[in-house]
Parts: structure tokens; sequence; C-alpha cells
């Protein structure tokens, strides 16, 4: 399947959005509940990726902290600068043992070549989300949320997200809500604008419930 362009702008959005209502026009019901919304995009790379792995199973507060500490230590979010610290300065910021040697590895493998991310970037989502979960520490929640924030994959649905089982669920009044392999099922239909697609109803989501919608690391 050839991809569509990076979702990393309005104007992106706005084109997959429509190609996503020609796709399921039921969607256009959940359109008119979610409202406008916006791609989400963070810096890509070594940063993004550790970024997101700081935020491994905890709360945001405690993930800003920590992604904070780490800034602030010189040149620590280039893999290189965060190979030349070594652990013992690391640790410190907050990072757990097993992040520490998550970030580790991966700095390593980037540094090495065996890290590509513009190589992943235009991979199918299959493919580049089992690029990414072959490096230890990186697990599909955290693949799949780098892709779709940091990369801009169009093709991405992470559908072990409780909020977005409960939304899709509401939605078409599937009760009980559908597990993460049921919702992957139901998301093939939306390929490959799927990343779109969970973008639209992490705010349906939102608007049902007025608040905002997360993304629940597991």
């Amino acid at each position: 399947m050839i991809l569509p362009d990076r979702l990393a702008s309005d104007e992106a959005l706005a084109r997959h959005l429509h190609s996503l209502l020609q796709l399921d026009p039921r969607l256009a019901k959940v359109h008119d509940i979610a409202g406008a919304f916006s791609p989400r995009i963070s810096e890509p790379g070594f940063s993004g990726l550790a970024r997101i792995v700081c935020g491994q199973q905890v709360s945001v507060a405690s993930a800003n902290a920590i992604w904070k500490r780490l800034q602030a230590q010189p040149d620590a979010t280039t893999p290189e600068g965060f190979l030349a610290l070594g652990e013992e300065a690391l640790r410190g910021v907050g990072l757990s043992r097993s992040k520490y040697h998550t970030l580790k590895g991966l700095a390593e493998a980037i540094v090495a070549g065996g890290l590509d991310f513009a190589a992943v970037e235009v991979l199918g989502a299959e493919d580049a989300i089992a690029r990414l979960t072959s490096h230890k520490g990186i697990g599909p929640w955290t693949a799949e949320i780098y892709l779709m924030f940091c990369s801009g994959h169009p093709d991405i649905f992470p559908a072990g997200d409780l909020a977005l089982q409960k939304a899709v669920g509401d939605a078409f009044n599937i009760v009980p809500s559908p597990d993460r392999r049921a919702l992957m099922a139901i998301a093939t239909q939306w390929a490959p604008y799927r990343a779109t697609a969970a973008l639209l109803f992490w705010r349906f989501y939102a608007a049902r419930r007025n608040r905002e919608g997360m993304a629940l690391n597991s």
C-alpha cells in the first residue's frame, strides 16, 4: 500500500479526513460531535522517542518533570550526548534503571546505524511498529505513539488505548467496548488513514465526556 503524505499539518489532516469520511460515511456523525481537531506533532528522532519513554507507566506530571531534568543535562536528548553522560548522571534525573537501559540501547542503535527513523517513517504500519518494537523496552504503545505524534505516520491506530476502545464502542453501540484485538480489526477499514481516525475518536471521546481524552500507556 502506498502511504499518503505525513500527518504533519492542518492541510494534510484536512485531506486525510476527507478521504477517511469517504471510506466510512458513518464517521460523519462522529465528526459532527467531535468538532475540529489538529495533528499534534512533536520532535522526531531520539529526542521524541526519549520523551515518550520517560512517560511510560508514570503520571503526566512525573513524566514532564523527568523530561525537564533530562533536557537540562548537556546534550542529553541527542544519542551521542546521552551516551557521553553515563548512567549515574542520567539515573539522577529520575530515569528508572529499565528506562535508562532502554534509552541507552536506542542511542547505541542510532549511533551504529541500526535505527533509521527516516526509513521507519515510510514503512507500512505493521512493519514500522515491528521495526521499533525490535528494540528492547519499546512496546506497541510506545511505538504507536511515536509513529503518530513524532513521525506523523498516517496509518497508525493505537487499538490498546482505553479511550479509543470506549469511543468506538460508544459511536457504534458496541457493548462491551471492543478490546485491542477487536478494535484492530475494526480499524482496518480506515487504512491508510487510521491515524486520522484515531485523532477523530480521541476528540469524540473528549467531546462526549467534556474533558481531554488521554492515551493510556501500556
